[in-house]
């Protein structure tokens, strides 16, 4: 008889008798085992190339038949949000808070500044448009003038006009004086902060500027004790306004009797001066005013001076030792060029502050009255925020209107000056 060539099938019945060892029991365990051994290696490998449209088939012991490390083409989602709708969802929570603590008092404060005579009305909630539609139900009226008891509450609506009387106000009353040029003018208290606020700026942003730039550059350099030194500069940004008020009231007290002492710096110095005393001389409550500003404005200028310092790349400071450059030339050709945006970044934010002082000038003049500003007169350094939360508290409690107005010309001042910062900066900064 011929024998017939065994077929595909037959050869593997012979091997699965061959390989079986004549235990059924055993046989099922292996035969569970390898079933196992493959489900595993599939899903591994199901799971490496999950998101891919592409599927995978796999031999018997678990290997890809195809290249599992070539290129996948990604699967293509049912539902793909469109990404700026996904930017705009992302940014809602800020887009609220900046709608309610930013854009809605700026309209707020721009209605009541044109608003003559406004007075808020019970029941028409913190929206002063909606103050105005509803109009006013009453409201207090000074009867002292007419022989009254003072402030009376008034049945009938207010005559509501609007107009530029706010404004004009703050142009009024030219009971003080400013020193221009060494010449003594006469003008209003709101003319005589925007004064005083113009001279801390001209003087505290530029030296606080160079100070914190020079005291950055040093401690970047100084690799001995430099953690110590970044803490110690460091503190006045976690230390209490008033705290640090104190500590300057301690420092520049003085006397009023005339004896040698009373502060630090007059015992240290062995002299009377009077630093914040009512009877003080300008320039020396200047100078206290000055030093808090820049003692307590560096921490943060520092910090910031000292990251700009360390992505500067070393090749720069190497390159130019090479060609014989002097650690004054490196620093203001090298240095400060290269920090031109931490530096613009800086001045913008020590300007807008400057313009805002109101805590540090209280602060040194804490143990005097609320509304105290130095001087005979009290407002001898009254700033521009000083004067609005004085005339919105003491001098015009029922009529905001006056504040409102100071705040929308003090925010056109700083935008004038950002502008300035910024159109000067596109030539001097260097990205």
């Amino acid at each position: 008889m011929f024998n017939k060539k065994q077929s595909p099938q037959n050869e593997n019945n012979e091997n699965l008798q061959t390989n079986s060892s004549g235990n059924k029991f055993v046989d099922s365990l292996k035969s569970a085992f390898s079933k196992t051994k493959t489900v595993c290696n599939n899903t591994y490998l199901r799971l490496r190339h999950r998101g891919h449209e592409e599927s995978y088939y796999y031999n018997a012991d678990g290997t890809a038949k195809y290249d599992i490390n070539r290129t996948l083409e990604t699967k293509k989602r049912k539902f793909q949000m469109n990404q700026n709708l996904l930017a705009f969802l992302v940014l809602i929570p800020a887009f609220i808070f900046i709608i309610l603590f930013m854009l809605y008092p700026i309209l707020n404060s721009f209605i009541i500044a044109f608003t003559e005579d406004f007075t808020w009305v019970d029941g028409s909630g913190s929206f002063a448009i909606s103050n105005i539609i509803n109009g006013n139900s009453g409201h207090w009226e000074d009867m002292s003038a007419v022989g009254g008891e003072g402030m009376v509450w008034v049945e009938g609506k207010y005559p509501t006009s609007f107009g530029l009387g706010n404004f004009l106000y703050l142009f009024q009353n030219t009971s003080y004086s400013i020193n221009l040029f060494g010449q003594t003018i006469g003008t209003s208290l709101f003319i005589k902060s925007l004064w005083n606020t113009f001279e801390l700026v001209i003087i505290e942003v530029p030296l606080t500027i160079i100070v914190s730039l020079l005291i950055a550059y040093f401690i970047h350099k100084v690799k001995f004790l430099r953690g110590f030194f970044q803490i110690i500069f460091f503190l006045p940004y976690v230390t209490n306004t008033i705290a640090l008020g104190m500590v300057f009231n301690l420092l520049f007290g003085s006397n009023t009797s005339g004896a040698i002492g009373g502060g630090l710096v007059n015992t240290l110095f062995g002299s009377n001066q009077q630093w914040i005393s009512s009877g003080a001389p300008r320039w020396a409550q200047g100078v206290v005013i000055v030093t808090y500003a820049l003692w307590d404005g560096l921490a943060f200028k520092i910090l910031v001076f000292l990251s700009g310092l360390s992505t500067i790349d070393k090749q720069y400071y190497d390159a130019a030792r090479i060609d014989g450059a002097n650690a004054s030339t490196i620093f203001r050709r090298i240095t400060v060029p290269l920090l031109s945006p931490q530096i613009l970044y800086i001045t913008i934010t020590s300007f807008i502050g400057a313009f805002k002082m109101y805590t540090g000038v209280r602060a040194v003049y804490q143990s005097q009255s609320t509304y105290f500003f130095g001087g005979a007169q009290g407002v001898e350094w009254i700033t521009v925020v000083g004067y609005l939360y004085r005339d919105m508290k003491e001098i015009n409690p029922l009529n905001p209107g006056y504040a409102a107005a100071g705040s929308i010309i003090l925010l056109i001042i700083i935008l004038i000056i950002t502008a300035a910062q910024f159109a000067v900066s596109k030539k001097r900064v260097h990205y």
